[in-house]
């Protein structure tokens, strides 16, 4: 892994920011279950995207790549192998995604991976595949090794929306092709609807209808639905783009392009969060909620530790089960560049100060939200800071170094020996 020595710089220029990974996910998806060709438009091959792509080509899918376009020719029955491996890699997306799927076409799928993705929590698809008798076997050791066989059947289903939406997801993206009708149950508080929005977007835009309550706790899907090939753009990503947003409230002169205003991107609530922060008439605590937007908290807390005043971040159980523990990854690396910041609880609680100081060595955890705030916050420290373990941007923005520098981050690598 790159070990990048990171030297004060003001950045300054115009941002287009990179595809919605989570769009492009649900949009890659859709377009392999469907019948024809599609192409998906404004891709970038992060790894995760790639785990999607090659877990649709196990299935049967046809895609080719070029200048950011993807044309993907749909599953045809019986395309697909009598058993297959996937190698989600890092990508939780892909596996929560993607196991309900493989219930779809005949014989045993095998997920693998890398990383943090074999302790992520996988117990609502296990009581699913219990409930039903369905094959389900996950070895006990450090690494992803999960294998899993169907077919679901149509029914009622209950599942819990406190863990993570993406369970929720696979499901929809799932039970409108089997051959009856079901209705999906959440039991308990849903957790980042936002992102099921965004998957019933995705899914209107490929022809799938599904019918949710007034409350959103309960779907209601008709079998026997087809998904239908087009020409599908992905939107920019908010997630993404909130570093260099925060890049902006910090101090820096960054024009932020390709954004949606009227987008369903949860994600998008970092232009709200900033102007809360950036409001220095607070005299009491400011209190913003984690919940729905886990993926933006770490460059929400430096811009907080760099605010007037005290500012509480609540709801932030879920963090620990990223691709680090965000909350005490966060914590920790902020505090090492002089921010004062305490874990209480599933909280984070931030007292701003006028600077950071820097000159200190960081780890991102291999995580790249990790990485991709620490760069924002070299740009505010009063010396240089040395990370350890950049390349994990590959992960989501495997451009984001090189557009740091155009902007005028001064980077440089370093050995640690």
């Amino acid at each position: 892994m790159t070990n990048l020595t990171l030297t004060p710089n003001a950045l300054n220029g115009t941002v287009i920011v990179p595809p919605s990974k989570s769009m492009a996910h649900r949009a890659v998806i859709c377009a392999s279950l469907a019948a024809g060709r599609s192409t998906i438009n404004n891709i970038q091959l992060s790894d995760d995207i790639l785990a999607t792509i090659e877990g649709m080509r196990s299935f049967g899918a046809i895609i080719s790549y070029d200048d950011q376009t993807l044309t993907i020719d749909g599953i045809r029955n019986g395309a697909a192998k009598e058993s297959r491996t996937i190698n989600c890699n890092e990508s939780g997306s892909t596996l929560r995604f993607l196991i309900p799927l493989a219930t779809l076409f005949t014989g045993e799928t095998h997920f693998i991976g890398q990383g943090h993705l074999g302790k992520r929590p996988l117990e609502p698809y296990q009581e699913l595949f219990d409930a039903q008798s369905l094959h389900y076997n996950q070895a006990t050791t450090e690494n992803l090794q999960l294998s899993v066989a169907g077919p679901l059947t149509p029914g009622i289903y209950e599942m819990r929306g406190d863990i993570s939406s993406q369970f929720i997801t696979g499901m929809l993206l799932t039970l409108p092709l089997l051959a009856g009708d079901s209705v999906l149950k959440i039991t308990t508080h849903l957790e980042s609807k936002g992102y099921i929005d965004l998957t019933l977007s995705v899914l209107q835009s490929f022809g799938i209808v599904i019918e949710q309550d007034e409350t959103g706790q309960e779907y209601r899907i008709k079998g026997q639905q087809a998904y239908s090939a087009r020409d599908y753009t992905v939107e920019g990503d908010y997630s993404q783009a909130a570093f260099w947003l925060s890049a902006n409230a910090l101090g820096n002169e960054l024009l932020v392009n390709g954004l949606d205003s009227d987008s369903l991107q949860g994600d998008q609530a970092i232009v709200s969060i900033l102007d809360t922060l950036s409001d220095g008439s607070h005299d009491s605590e400011r209190v913003i909620d984690g919940a729905q937007v886990p993926d933006i908290i770490p460059v929400v807390a430096l811009v907080a530790a760099l605010s007037k005043g005290k500012t509480k971040i609540i709801n932030l159980e879920r963090l620990r089960i990223k691709e680090s523990d965000r909350l005490v990854a966060t914590q920790k690396e902020l505090t090492a560049l002089g921010a004062q910041i305490e874990i209480i609880g599933d909280s984070l609680l931030i007292e701003g100060v006028s600077r950071l100081s820097g000159g200190q060595q960081v780890w991102s955890h291999k995580d790249h939200r990790m990485a991709m705030m620490l760069a924002i916050a070299s740009t505010v420290c009063g010396e240089p800071i040395h990370i350890k373990d950049t390349d994990c941007v590959k992960k989501s923005y495997p451009n984001f170094w090189e557009t740091f520098q155009q902007l005028g981050g001064k980077i440089h690598e370093w050995n640690m020996g």
